[in-house]
């Protein structure tokens, strides 16, 4: 999915992928909906503050196989690499800069590329699922 690369963008990215997450089986009550959202919001969040290129869009990709969900956000800005802000940990009264910490606490895995088609990054998270009963 596209979306422009603006803070309304960001929120229909979450939106979306939240519809679909539920199409999927996932439901929006559970645990792993929630999770799985707030990451997407924090990356598309990330790609608009950060990565942003005028007139150039951000990308979301959303990928399920019964037991991971993998999240990818691409992004058309070379320079400025994610990275998890250990040396300066936010404070209360800080407004900003714990989308990353919260992405390392809620996936089992992230990381990120360059993206192969083009300028840019592509930041993606894996979470796997629970085995439901």
């Amino acid at each position: 999915m596209r979306f422009s690369s603006t803070p309304r963008g960001a929120r229909l990215a979450r939106r979306l992928a939240g519809q679909r997450l539920d199409a999927w089986g996932i439901p929006y009550d559970c645990d792993a909906h929630h999770a799985l959202t707030l990451i997407v919001a924090e990356l598309a969040a990330n790609a608009v503050q950060h990565g942003r290129v005028p007139g150039r869009d951000f990308h979301l990709a959303l990928v399920y196989d019964a037991t991971t969900v993998r999240i990818e956000v691409t992004d058309t800005r070379t320079e400025g690499v994610p990275v998890v802000p250990v040396a300066a940990m936010p404070t209360d009264l800080d407004d900003t800069g714990r989308g990353l910490l919260l992405v390392e606490h809620l996936a089992d895995r992230w990381d990120w590329h360059p993206r192969p088609d083009g300028p840019g990054k592509t930041v993606w998270a894996e979470c796997v699922l629970p085995m439901r009963g």
